[in-house]
């Protein structure tokens, strides 16, 4: 695409190269010296500027503070990375960015908002390596929301099995197994494990999401192979929602959960603790 002829108004990602040219030449600049300022080679920068490339938050924060734009790109950047996301996916996205209670069950991995960079890749990379880069960085993005003044209230039950099932190889696991460690002390991301103990129970049908909102009606989300099922169906919600209330209930409680996480972290993945519980190199 010639960045001649590229027409803001055809994505969020047009627009975004648009500005970025355009302001980049209000200023005087070559791709190649903007790039040197920010610390980024042109090339990216043309890349970005004719819609090739995916920005960054990072990159554009940088490019603000360096064109003195008032964060111009900065907030374009949530919607650009949104607009990326695959068609029937986008509203899940919509959904995380609303909701004042977000409600997991996963049954063989951790669920997104939960995900590491190399865990999230790994998942990404089966049978479909293009743009990987690209498609990690916007699946990361979703997390942003836990960054709003006011983040949702997050549950994710997870199964015992997610904390097995080794995506990417044994330091990408303890890298994630780590990561769902450290939200231990925050109120509003909470973490529980269904051990396979408990047996038969009320999710063995497959994961679900469970969208609560300010004033709008709760929505369930299930998925499927490139395909995504909202419901506000009331009876569908009802049930999902009782079943949710038994799985939270049959889950390990929050620290019980975090301790068998350790105990797999040691036992699956061969990560030792000292004598108070922490991780030994």
């Amino acid at each position: 695409m010639h960045i001649n002829v590229l027409d803001p108004g055809a994505s969020p990602l047009d627009y975004y190269g648009f500005e970025l040219r355009r302001l980049r030449e209000a200023a005087g600049l070559t791709q190649r010296q903007l790039g040197e300022i920010v610390n980024y080679t042109g090339s990216l920068v043309g890349q970005i500027e004719t819609a090739r490339k995916v920005p960054t938050q990072e990159f554009s924060e940088r490019v603000d503070a360096a064109l003195g734009t008032d964060g111009l790109l900065s907030r374009l950047v949530p919607l650009v990375l949104r607009s990326q996301l695959p068609a029937w996916f986008r509203q899940v996205a919509e959904l995380e960015a609303r909701a004042t209670e977000i409600c997991t069950f996963q049954m063989n991995m951790v669920h997104g908002l939960l995900q590491t960079e190399p865990y999230a890749r790994a998942v990404l990379s089966v049978l479909d390596e293009t743009d990987l880069d690209d498609r990690t960085a916007v699946r990361l993005a979703r997390q942003q929301i836990f960054g709003k003044e006011q983040p949702p209230v997050f549950w994710a039950v997870l199964s015992e099995a997610a904390l097995h099932q080794e995506i990417g190889g044994r330091e990408v696991m303890l890298g994630q197994l780590r990561h769902l460690l450290s939200f231990q002390k925050n109120p509003r991301v909470n973490i529980q494990v269904l051990p396979y103990e408990v047996g038969e129970h009320a999710g063995l049908t497959g994961s679900f999401n469970l969208y609560r909102f300010e004033g709008d009606p709760p929505i369930v989300y299930t998925e499927g192979y490139g395909s995504g099922h909202p419901s506000a169906n009331p009876e569908t919600v009802n049930d999902c929602s009782l079943r949710y209330d038994h799985l939270r209930a049959a889950a390990l409680s929050l620290r019980d959960s975090a301790e068998l996480i350790r105990r797999v972290m040691e036992e699956r993945y061969g990560e030792h603790r000292d004598s108070v519980g922490g991780p030994v190199a």
